[in-house]
């Protein structure tokens, strides 16, 4: 049997097949259906849909699938989105790979086959074309996007998906303002000092 589900009445949730992690947290409008795999801490906004009628979606631990995103498959390529990653509000990730700690920036599709490396980030508008390989580290931007420089933002986007994982907590609890105030500000304090000892989050960029 399949975990129970922490969501709000209403979610669009077809359960066949389905491995979602009992702490994955699923907006009341959220909609998945088909093959898919949601690991732990993870949170699927308002309006994000996920489809694969063939093929199968993965996403990772602690990533957050934000509001209109659309996450679908190619006929033959699954789409695999790893941990601690960010995808940003009306984003299309459809049939890419989309390695830990990256960022997918608000408005940005990600073709079949593309793969985006660790720890980089692809910027709002970006248009990743199918079949793109993009080195760990980096910054993608443009149609067609093209990596543009190198840096490891993988402690950035790993605290990104953190706050995302803050929110979703307070969001079961009917708190919809917990990114502001002393109690905060301490939080997140705290989180980027362990984010900086965290020792999986070097990332190897070209020179």
């Amino acid at each position: 049997m399949p975990p129970a589900l922490l969501l709000d009445a209403g979610a669009g949730i077809c359960s066949f097949m389905q491995s979602i992690h009992r702490s994955v947290f699923l907006a009341p409008s959220a909609a998945v259906h088909g093959r898919v795999t949601i690991g732990e801490g993870s949170s699927l906004w308002f309006n994000s849909v996920i489809r694969c009628e063939c093929c199968e979606v993965r996403i990772g631990r602690m990533s957050n699938i934000q509001d209109f995103v659309m996450i679908h498959v190619g006929y033959d390529v699954p789409t695999n989105i790893g941990d601690f990653c960010s995808i940003t509000h009306h984003a299309t990730i459809h049939g890419a790979t989309i390695g830990d700690h990256c960022l997918v920036g608000i408005g940005a599709t990600v073709m079949d086959g593309a793969v985006i490396g660790a720890g980089s980030i692809v910027a709002g508008g970006a248009v990743v074309k199918e079949g793109s390989v993009f080195e760990p580290g980096s910054i993608i931007a443009g149609i067609p996007a093209k990596a543009i420089r190198q840096r490891d933002s993988a402690r950035e986007n790993r605290l990104n998906a953190w706050l995302y994982h803050r929110n979703a907590q307070a969001y079961l609890r009917g708190d919809h303002r917990s990114w502001e105030g002393e109690e905060f500000e301490r939080w997140k304090a705290q989180i980027w000092a362990q984010i900086q000892r965290d020792e999986d989050l070097a990332i190897e960029t070209p020179r």
